[in-house]
């Protein structure tokens, strides 16, 4: 990324240069503008173009320069700059603020003479790092094409941010081999001077996280300083980016599904505001007409007439290609269905197995031959206590919440091996809307308890009354944090988003996208109701989509443009959806050209941020690749191709009409 200097502003001016398109982030250079503390604290605290705060000791003096970089780290400050001759005290002071704020720390070091030889470059840099900096800053003054490849030379094999590239041809010349430096650490490597103009840009084919540029020629930091519009077009060329405003998301099908199928067994009429079709919640609409409910659709709210106590004498009951909706109707039809059924479906659904459905009816009583649809259902639930294993997932566990309720008997569900555990939550806050009530205990390591992590729990113990009964409601259904997110990773990687829709709140577990793209180092925000996503200097990441998996696909495409390895959990959860698709996300990112490998559950891709594949000419491949039908693995293709060096042709496009039917219209 480009990093633009902003020195000798106004607040005013500050503003109105970080509304400029061109500025993806900004250097504030706290000891040459004249800003007072409040208006420090809101730049850092309400933009989200990432700042840096930088206060040169040489220029304020050290006890002014702590002052200014504590208001702005308290503030929210993304970067903090501190040059390495700070005294002992002051270092401890400020990587202290620094690690109790979230914000990242610069150590640099600045030579305006010349250019030390390597080994002393090497010592200055690993100073950098033992005094708590995230990124080393080492910039000299090059008076000649060996001065600038020498600095050069900094980036080498052991730098997990740098590669080592070949010197022949190189602008700075030829290099000496790589050189080891602490791992996980960031370098931005460079020189002053007319010599040293093309090292600004060389460092970011290394691997630099940004460099820096003026605002002109006349505001130049230093000699050899590039403006930041010509830097620009030496980076990006006639490359453009991905800048969406007001994207509204579609209705999360997981809670529209829910919310039709309770409202059809209610006694009433239910209000489902907020609906937009897709074929899965279409299926939905289907089965509770199947069933005898009357549905009438009217803009966007859904008015359903249910059921009440009634039961069902159906010999086949279709559910599409949701899988779902299946196993939400598989419980339900040995409730209230007077006779043996069979559930069918279509397309990918009638060859994905759908694992432990016949353990776990068998222990309430019901044959399930079968482990896909056509699917045989004989026999009625015999409630009571039943321990049972969610390690295939949490939709016939939904399923059993949503029926049990309403036998006379009580009964207690007991989970084990928890899987996907946001969605049986939901189940249970659809569920609360329509007057069932269930009670849930988890069970789980500290960290569950102190920080109500999801992947920590070990158990989930349901208790639900019986003899209830489904009363008509009117509901809200949520926006689709599943579609957002293939929208809020094109704004991370390649400019910026705005979604509209979704609830921040949500019990969905594809909320964790926000939590994902944060951990790897882009801006999110909430304005005015919009999740926001601002580009930012991304770096390898750690993640867990046991609870996600339906966002692995475009996960997988955020590492890819992430500095260094990162390492996704659950990969093991994959292999039943609509494609298997641990498969088939090492296809593609085996045809885009990007590393990866799945070892146990975890899937480790090696990633490059987006300014080092383009000018490296190491964009993501084009060429013709397979959805294998699956809608999640279509919008992924589709968010890496504004990152390939050709066009991406997709096999099959129409199955995104599974959960998202305007997301082609809503990309172009």
């Amino acid at each position: 990324m480009i990093c633009t200097t902003i020195q000798n502003k106004t607040y005013d001016e500050i503003l109105a240069l970080l509304d400029d398109p061109w500025i993806e982030m900004a250097e504030i250079r706290l000891d040459r503008c004249d800003l007072s503390d409040e208006e420090i604290e809101d730049l850092f605290a309400n933009t989200d173009t990432p700042l840096i705060a930088t206060c040169r000791i040489v220029e304020v003096g050290a006890k002014e320069a702590e002052r200014r970089l504590g208001v702005a780290i308290r503030a929210g400050a993304r970067f903090a700059d501190l040059e390495i001759e700070a005294d002992v005290a002051f270092s401890k002071r400020f990587r202290s603020a620094c690690e109790e704020c979230g914000t990242e720390i610069i150590r640099s070091f600045h030579d305006f003479s010349g250019t030390p030889d390597l080994e002393y470059l090497k010592q200055v840099r690993d100073r950098c790092y033992r005094y708590g900096a995230d990124i080393a800053k080492i910039v000299v003054t090059a008076h000649s094409a060996e001065d600038a490849a020498r600095v050069m030379a900094l980036y080498g094999a052991g730098e997990p941010n740098g590669r080592a590239m070949p010197g022949q041809g190189s602008p700075c010349g030829t290099l000496p081999g790589p050189l080891p430096v602490a791992d996980g650490r960031g370098l931005i490597s460079f020189a002053m001077g007319d010599a040293g103009r093309d090292t600004r840009i060389e460092c970011l084919k290394r691997g630099a996280p940004f460099s820096y540029a003026s605002l002109s020629d006349a505001e130049a930091t230093a000699p050899g300083q590039i403006d930041y519009i010509t830097m620009h077009r030496e980076v990006y060329g006639n490359w453009r980016g991905f800048f969406r405003n007001s994207l509204q998301m579609p209705a999360s099908k997981s809670f529209a599904q829910r919310a039709i199928i309770a409202a059809a067994l209610a006694d009433g009429r239910s209000h489902l505001r907020g609906y937009s079709p897709c074929a899965d919640s279409e299926s939905a609409l289907e089965v509770a007409r199947t069933l005898g409910a009357k549905v009438r659709i009217d803009g966007s709210t859904l008015t359903i007439d249910g059921i009440g106590g009634a039961h069902t004498s159906l010999d086949t009951l279709h559910t599409g290609e949701s899988g779902l909706l299946t196993r939400l109707m598989i419980p339900l039809m040995a409730t209230i269905n007077d006779c043996p059924v069979t559930i069918t479906g279509e397309k990918t659904l009638t060859h994905r197995p759908l694992k432990g459905v016949s353990d776990i009816m068998a222990s309430f009583g019901v044959i399930v031959r079968e482990n896909t649809v056509p699917m045989h259902v004989d026999g009625r639930i015999i409630p009571g206590v039943a321990e049972i294993s969610g390690k295939d997932g949490s939709q016939l566990i939904s399923g059993l919440l949503t029926a049990l309720p309403l036998f006379d008997k009580p009964s207690t569900l007991i989970v084990t091996e928890p899987k996907s555990i946001p969605y049986m939550f939901i189940t249970c806050d659809v569920l609360k809307h329509f007057g069932i009530k269930i009670s849930a205990e988890m069970e789980g390591d500290q960290k569950m308890i102190e920080e109500q992590d999801w992947s920590g729990c070990t158990g989930v113990t349901f208790k639900i009354r019986g003899g209830q009964h489904y009363h008509a409601a009117d509901f809200d259904i949520e926006g689709d944090w599943s579609s957002a997110a293939n929208f809020l990773v094109a704004g991370a990687i390649y400019g910026k988003a705005e979604v509209e829709g979704l609830d921040t709140k949500s019990l969905q577990a594809d909320l964790t996208i926000a939590d994902i793209l944060v951990e790897a180092g882009a801006v999110v925000s909430e304005l005015d109701g919009a999740v926001c996503i601002s580009r930012a200097p991304l770096e390898g990441f750690e993640a867990d989509l046991n609870n996600a998996p339906d966002i692995f696909p475009i996960v997988s495409i955020l590492a890819a443009f992430c500095e260094g390895e990162s390492v996704i959990s659950g990969a093991g959860r994959l292999v039943g959806k609509e494609s298997n698709r641990a498969e088939a996300i090492l296809e593609m990112l085996s045809g885009l050209g990007v590393k990866a490998g799945i070892t146990g559950d975890d899937l480790h891709i090696e990633g490059e941020t987006l300014t080092s594949r383009l000018l490296n000419g190491r964009m993501l491949k084009g060429g013709n690749f397979t959805s294998r039908g699956d809608h999640r693995m279509a919008m992924a293709l589709k968010i890496a191709s504004i990152g390939a060096d050709g066009p991406i042709v997709i096999d099959d496009t129409a199955c995104v009409a599974k959960s998202f039917p305007g997301f082609w219209e809503m990309f172009d």
